[in-house]
């Protein structure tokens, strides 16, 4: 195999930034983009500058940053978009005209010719002002294939550096990618990009697929954000290369999960929990048949390392569970039942998972206590009161009173909203005892009407990687949100004290 490392062109700022209902400020978009120099991806499609002022300044200033990724932005065919690229100060320019005869009829309005025409302008134009250029038949999938070729024939003569074949409307194959590749390839001699979308869930698949027939590289988004369906998936598609296809590429794949987080905090969109390679389960375990079988070698059921993405494996309590699960999480927390005991554990958490309710980490643990007579759970943070002042034109605002190991405290802190100013003044506190971060917040409604009783699920992660989880109900969102946060810390804390004594 080929040791050239394989190209990844990040599309986040731009083709992700598209997806329906998410938007970002342009300071948002220069910490993506940090964060996304930082994970090594090759080349940054920091946006599309014509279309607004903010854009433009966003554009320019990543393109001023000083990262090491390239950097580029998108144009369409047209003089005035990429003159906006070049106010943007940017070296390298992503300009794209459509060449299927469903976009050139009832989008464009345009002709084949001048299509052909339009496309040779905007390569010869963009290189006569310096800049690198990456040419994209928009459609190219679904467009007649000697048009195409014609098309990518004509702007490799006119000194397009790169061309990029898009599968629009994901529509294509990995078959008919792969013949696309070799044609393309064939016919412009030039580095081809592979641009796929999801809506059929064949992005990765065909742009490894355009990567095996030749191509050089695959524009990715984190999350596999995008348009529709999204782009093919960065995580996804750097992590099959590396271990399906021994391929080389410049990711940091420790960071995968820090930067997916960052991302998906940032943009407002929630990473579906069963996603390859960086949703919530996709290192989580439950059958008793596959803990027991990971718990001896994590081969089994595990394709590839947790670590090797910046994860941790864990395990979960519920019916499917068995006792070498649910005695390895226990041992977790230094608690070792015998037995007897733990049959009772495994037995009471399955009669509680029978009735449809998930079982949180602080749940089983309350359950271990109550079967051995454990005292070591005593809440080492106690809630006393909180108070929140909230509205219309008001800066959410909490002030938190507790104990926290002896101590009487008090914090307060400002939120996006009620519950968000409450959890960060808890966080503010237990900051000195115990460092975590909110992996995961879930609402759910247990009851209908405006009276409704609300469940809230919490996952946090102490300084060392480890995952607690907790749930609480009560008729008051808040009122919820804050006792799971309180038991959720705890469970932290209790197992910092039983590692500090082990």
């Amino acid at each position: 195999m080929s040791e050239e490392k394989v190209r990844i062109f990040d599309t986040t700022l731009r083709d992700g930034e598209q997806s329906p209902g998410v938007t970002v400020t342009p300071e948002q978009k220069v910490h993506i983009a940090q964060k996304l120099d930082e994970l090594g991806v090759d080349a940054i499609e920091a946006g599309f500058p014509i279309v607004s002022a903010g854009e433009m300044y966003a554009v320019k200033t990543i393109a001023n940053s000083g990262l090491k990724a390239e950097v580029c932005g998108l144009a369409r065919a047209v003089d005035a978009d990429i003159d906006a690229a070049i106010k943007c100060d940017l070296k390298y320019v992503h300009t794209f005209i459509a060449t299927s005869d469903i976009h050139m009829q009832y989008k464009l309005k345009m002709t084949r010719e001048q299509v052909l025409e339009r496309a040779v302008h905007a390569v010869e134009y963009a290189k006569k002002h310096g800049l690198k250029v990456e040419f994209s038949a928009e459609d190219a999938t679904r467009s007649d294939r000697a048009f195409l070729i014609k098309v990518f024939s004509a702007v490799a003569q006119a000194g397009a550096d790169r061309v990029d074949i898009p599968d629009t409307v994901g529509y294509s194959t990995p078959q008919y990618i792969t013949e696309l590749v070799k044609e393309v390839k064939e016919a412009t001699r030039l580095p081809i990009s592979m641009h796929c979308h999801d809506d059929f869930g064949l992005a990765v698949a065909n742009s490894i697929a355009g990567i095996n027939a030749g191509a050089a590289c695959a524009h990715v988004t984190i999350n596999g954000l995008g348009e529709r369906a999204g782009n093919a998936s960065l995580e996804e598609f750097v992590m099959a290369l590396q271990c399906l296809y021994n391929k080389k590429h410049n990711i940091k794949t420790q960071l995968l999960y820090e930067t997916s987080k960052f991302v998906s905090n940032t943009m407002g969109i929630i990473v579906q929990p069963n996603k390859a390679i960086i949703g919530e389960n996709a290192f989580g375990h439950e059958s008793g048949i596959h803990t027991h079988g990971v718990i001896n070698n994590p081969l089994t059921y595990e394709p590839i390392s947790p670590e090797l993405v910046g994860r941790k494996r864990w395990l979960q309590a519920g019916k499917h569970a068995g006792a070498h699960g649910i005695r390895a999480m226990l041992e977790e927390f230094g608690i070792n039942p015998n037995e007897e005991q733990l049959h009772m554990i495994v037995e009471k958490q399955k009669n509680i998972a029978d009735k449809g309710k998930a079982i949180t980490t602080s749940e089983l643990l309350t359950i271990a206590g109550e079967v051995m007579h454990n005292s070591q759970f005593e809440e080492r943070f106690k809630l006393y009161d909180f108070h929140i002042v909230t509205g219309m034109n008001i800066i959410p605002t909490a002030v938190i009173r507790l104990n926290a190991e002896g101590k009487d405290l008090i914090a307060s802190d400002t939120g996006v909203g009620p519950v968000d100013a409450a959890l960060k003044a808890i966080q503010k506190i237990a900051a000195d005892v115990a460092s975590i971060k909110i992996r995961e917040y879930r609402l759910d409604s247990i009851s209908g009407g405006s009276d409704a009783l609300a469940e809230v699920s919490v996952k946090v992660e102490d300084k060392n990687g480890n995952v607690v989880s907790a749930r609480k109900a009560n008729e008051d969102i808040v009122v919820a949100s804050v006792e799971a946060m309180m038991d959720a810390i705890n469970k932290v804390l209790l197992k910092k004290v039983l590692y500090s004594k082990s």
